[in-house]
């Protein structure tokens, strides 16, 4: 026969006392304790010894019932436990207890929610009670010790019980702080998240369509007097739009969770000459340059130059009526700077003080990577220049 269905029925019993409310485990305690100084009662007696009389046993009950309030006065109850325990002794002598219960469990919680100052106090004066006690009855010394020896032991395990509480309550605590912690973790990484994927939808849909935008109004003049030229806009207008709307697929994709999305690779650098052939189509005349130790960078970092320079050409087709634009990608041996420069109609154009969404994305990018980003006015105040430096790590350099 398993023991199994017994200590679940045992475990399940502790858990519904201890998720009890504390008066109904102090009922209970008292009612147990009732049960337990009840038996000598009611196991057959020898002739020679007190008659077990309803009197003897009703004060048994009154040394019994102070246990009820033993959470809200410890020191009350140990003493109305002890002086009720006397009367009996002196003034009836029932059947006696093999031990003190009621007065055991009252030193125990004493020494459980008592302070110090108040434990030494009723330590004291419990150990005179009982050596009184003693002498009275017995006189002997193994009496004293054996008496002094379980009362002891009480105490201790009030205090022991005191530590496992404090160490609980504390380890709670910190699970506590754990979980706010973490929940605030979250929350930031869910906010820093959602404004990762707004500057992507702003730099995508940006970018895409003020492409668009510039070769639609383009197109009926060219239509009217270069029939070729007008073909290149509209084919250009339909690359964009493809090429966005495959970029925003990839990025929502992700965000489903009911299904694996398709994971297509970030744009990086490697893309920049796409790119760039896709402004040429619109106007301008873009030049590009790459001095230093070129190398192959993290694929975050080569997203960010990526779209650092979307942002960059987007404003220029948006804002600047540029003829031409200079990209420029300077490798140095901790650092990525990427300078974005045009001969266009400058701040006046709508760029304003660099205060707009897309600058502000574009700092923020830089700041993700350790960089800053700058922005204003070209050289001798024509046309308007972006210049954004990337920290690379120093495992990169030499790659």
């Amino acid at each position: 026969m398993t023991l199994e269905p017994i200590r679940g029925l045992v475990r399940d019993l502790t858990v519904r006392v201890r998720g009890a409310d504390p008066r109904r485990q102090d009922l209970v305690l008292a009612l147990l304790v009732q049960l337990a100084v009840t038996m000598p009662f009611l196991v057959p007696r020898s002739p020679d010894l007190p008659l077990a009389t309803w009197t003897s046993y009703g004060m048994t009950t009154l040394a019994v019932l102070p246990l009820v309030w033993r959470r809200r006065a410890p020191v009350l109850t140990l003493a109305a436990v002890m002086a009720a325990g006397g009367v009996y002794k002196l003034a009836f002598d029932g059947p006696g207890q093999p031990l003190p219960y009621a007065g055991l469990i009252a030193m125990y919680t004493v020494a459980l929610l008592c302070t110090a100052r108040v434990r030494v106090g009723v330590g004291i004066a419990a150990a005179g009670v009982v050596s009184l006690s003693v002498g009275w009855e017995t006189g002997t010394a193994r009496e004293l010790f054996f008496t002094l020896f379980v009362s002891a032991a009480a105490y201790a395990l009030g205090r022991l019980q005191h530590t496992r509480q404090a160490y609980t309550e504390a380890v709670e605590a910190r699970a506590a702080q754990l979980e706010r912690a973490n929940r605030i973790e979250a929350e930031q990484a869910a906010a820093r998240e959602r404004a990762r994927i707004a500057r992507e939808m702003h730099d995508i849909l940006s970018h895409a369509v003020s492409i668009m935008i510039v070769q639609a109004e383009a197109g009926p003049v060219a239509v009217r007097r270069a029939p070729a030229r007008a073909e290149a806009a509209f084919e250009a207008i339909a690359e964009t739009g493809r090429d966005a709307m495959a970029q925003l697929r990839t990025m929502l994709g992700v965000l489903r969770t009911d299904e694996a999305a398709p994971r297509a690779p970030q744009p990086g650098i490697a893309g920049l000459p796409a790119l760039l052939e896709r402004v040429r189509a619109s106007g301008p005349e873009v030049s590009y340059e790459r001095t230093g130790a070129v190398r192959e960078l993290p694929a975050a970092l080569e997203a960010t130059v990526h779209r650092v320079v979307q942002e960059a050409l987007t404003n220029v087709v948006k804002h600047a009526g540029a003829s031409s634009v200079d990209v420029r990608l300077e490798y140095g041996s901790e650092d990525l700077t990427v300078t974005v420069t045009d001969d266009g109609r400058g701040p006046g154009a709508g760029k304003g003080d660099g205060s707009g969404h897309g600058l502000i994305g574009i700092r923020e990018r830089a700041a993700a990577h350790g960089g800053t980003a700058v922005a204003g006015p070209g050289a001798g105040g024509v046309g308007w220049s972006l210049r954004v430096v990337l920290v690379t790590s120093p495992l990169e350099v030499g790659n």
